[in-house]
């Protein structure tokens, strides 16, 4: 299959028509539909009546409960998963096989075990079918205007950087059973929450060399944390402190970059725009460069349509989407070893994690009073 090469319409599958479906990846593939990048021709689902519904809202000709049926039947070129992490390994993994692209909903899955699997499933070759996540924060225009900025040393070296998801979620969202569970939610809020902007993160700084964190369980009864916070160190010097968190009535999400010669600072909530950006000087710095800085040209909203239209620009180019393979794990190791810091109190390093360490295969590693919780277990229907 080459449809890289192809001016015919990526032909697309949607796994999982709930409402991150619905809400985040429907709108943004019918606006590609309309530019003739894409064209959802099949949509799986294990509920009957739900994916019966899907299809029936949204026009799609071929609905199934079977995805290896789909695959089958259908073969598309690209398959979005918009099921929980628990899943997206084996459904990844599947849909590789069959020689479909793939599109996974974050977070990716529920440990580095489960993504090499994933990576491993893949050919290896650019313009063969590999699996990208969404990190949709990396694809609006004030990401890309300041990642070329900072890349291009124009703000001098960072030196400090704050990153914060703090926000709010009440006893009747983990009510839910799968939610506050390390197998079915994949993680507390540096996994599930705070991964977005932790990913913009280490994509505008660099490559990361070591954490130290601490995570508590403060108000909800769950299996994972409900708060955390973590200290990085990075490739080129720059100390950071990162903060998840779902207790915070006042909610936000923000990152924060001091740079020798400006500060960056985003603030905004489930996405932002050119204006969520403040870029501030440092004293001397002259007047047309500081104009310059703060021109972020036409504005694109981060958002599932600007990553998927990155994505088919990338599979029709025959080049390795940024977060695909090396370029998704990275978040992924790093939530990795955020949790291994704060549950074995000691400091992690990039690399530390891998096949044979508790923490490679679970993200609770195991770790006593963090794998399970009797209440918890009481409390949900078997």
């Amino acid at each position: 299959m080459s449809a890289h090469r192809s001016p015919i319409p990526l032909r697309t599958a949607v796994v999982g028509t709930g409402g991150i479906a619905r809400s985040g990846h429907l709108p943004a593939l019918r606006t590609t539909a309309a530019q003739n990048e894409t064209e959802v021709v099949a949509a799986v689902d294990a509920d009957a009546d739900a994916v019966r519904a899907f299809a029936d809202d949204f026009a799609i000709p071929y609905r199934s409960t079977d995805l290896d049926a789909m695959l089958a039947d259908v073969r598309p070129d690209l398959v979005v998963l918009c099921t929980p992490p628990a899943v997206h390994r084996e459904q990844a993994v599947t849909a590789l096989r069959a020689g479909a692209w793939v599109w996974c909903e974050k977070p990716p899955c529920p440990s580095l075990a489960d993504y090499d699997a994933i990576e491993a499933a893949e050919k290896g070759g650019d313009t063969d079918p590999y699996a990208s996540i969404v990190f949709q924060h990396r694809f609006g225009s004030g990401a890309r205007h300041v990642r070329r900025l900072l890349r291009a040393g124009a703000f001098g070296r960072p030196l400090v950087a704050h990153c914060q998801t703090t926000w709010y979620r009440d006893a009747a969202y983990y009510a839910v059973p799968w939610r506050g569970r390390w197998a079915t939610e994949g993680g507390g809020p540096a996994m599930g929450h705070g991964i977005h902007q932790t990913d913009l993160l280490l994509d505008l700084m660099g490559p990361w060399t070591e954490v130290r964190a601490m995570a508590a369980r403060l108000v909800h009864d769950v299996e994972t944390e409900d708060v955390s916070t973590a200290q990085v160190r990075f490739a080129g010097g720059a100390l950071a402190t990162v903060v998840n968190s779902v207790l915070s009535p006042d909610e936000v999400s923000r990152i924060r970059i001091d740079c020798e010669r400006a500060s960056i600072e985003l603030a905004h909530l489930y996405g932002y725009r050119n204006a969520d950006w403040r870029i501030t000087p440092a004293p001397g710095v002259p007047e047309e460069t500081v104009a310059a800085w703060r021109d972020f040209g036409a504005d694109v909203p981060s958002s599932h349509l600007a990553q998927l239209r990155a994505l088919v620009a990338d599979i029709r180019a025959g080049r390795r989407h940024p977060t695909s393979g090396s370029g998704g794990r990275q978040t992924l190791e790093f939530i990795t070893a955020l949790y291994k810091s704060a549950f074995t109190d000691a400091t992690v390093r990039a690399g530390d994690i891998v096949p044979g360490d508790p923490y490679y295969t679970q993200l609770h590693g195991g770790a006593p009073g963090w794998a399970s919780t009797a209440s918890r277990e009481e409390k949900t229907p078997a």
